[in-house]
């Protein structure tokens, strides 16, 4: 488990590094998030592939997370035809600027320091993954900003992306991430669900501010 930590914090001190040293522009950003927002700025909006869930949540997200998370796409290391195509039109600066913009959009109270306790199995299984070490007691404190709030997340989305990190060898399908990758793949897709639906019910940060394009 500690050398799980130590290697995740490097990597985090890593890409914090690469993808954090342009200066961000709230304002700008706004103007910049018009692809983001038929997907983002509807509530309860689904996505169909490679499965139906609702689109995460992202206002009120860590900045830093919301431009690795583009750079991810861009790169390929997170498999997705409409994201990887919206990231690829986006300048290092153009997804600093948006990251920025919604990091504070709607942003509200900060979540509880301390959550309801989950069941004795639901808490085996987080233990078992290590979840508390990386994204916080609360999941909406993570260590380091390159890690995502967590808490309150939509399930469906959130069972589907760790259902993403056992994919191997999809050219359309499935996330990069050795640590993720470690972690997940320990876990049948009922233990996943459970883990995603307790997450879900827990009081968070993250939220789907209304937005309309004709501004």
């Amino acid at each position: 488990m500690k050398q799980l930590l130590q290697i995740s914090l490097a990597l985090t001190a890593l890409a914090g590094a690469s993808t954090m040293a342009l200066a961000q522009d709230v304002a700008a950003g706004q103007k910049k998030v018009a692809m983001c927002i038929g997907c983002h700025g509807i509530p309860g909006y689904q996505s169909s592939f490679p499965e139906v869930y609702k689109v995460p949540m992202i206002s009120g997200q860590n900045a830093k997370y919301i431009v690795a998370s583009l750079s991810a796409y861009a790169k390929g290391d997170r498999k997705h035809p409409t994201m990887r195509g919206i990231a690829l039109s986006l300048s290092d600066q153009d997804m600093a600027d948006i990251a920025a913009f919604y990091e504070q959009h709607g942003k509200g109270a900060a979540a509880p320091e301390q959550v309801r306790e989950p069941s004795a199995q639901v808490k085996e299984l987080l233990n078992k993954g290590a979840c508390i070490s990386c994204h916080g007691a609360n999941f909406s404190k993570p260590i380091d900003g390159s890690y995502p709030k967590i808490a309150g997340q939509h399930a469906d989305y959130l069972y589907a992306t760790l259902k993403s990190y056992q994919v191997e060898g999809n050219p359309v399908v499935g996330r990069s991430n050795a640590i993720m990758a470690g972690q997940v793949k320990q876990f049948s897709p009922a233990e996943l669900k459970a883990m995603a639906a307790y997450l879900a019910s827990l009081p968070g940060e993250l939220k789907t501010v209304p937005q309309s394009r004709l501004r």
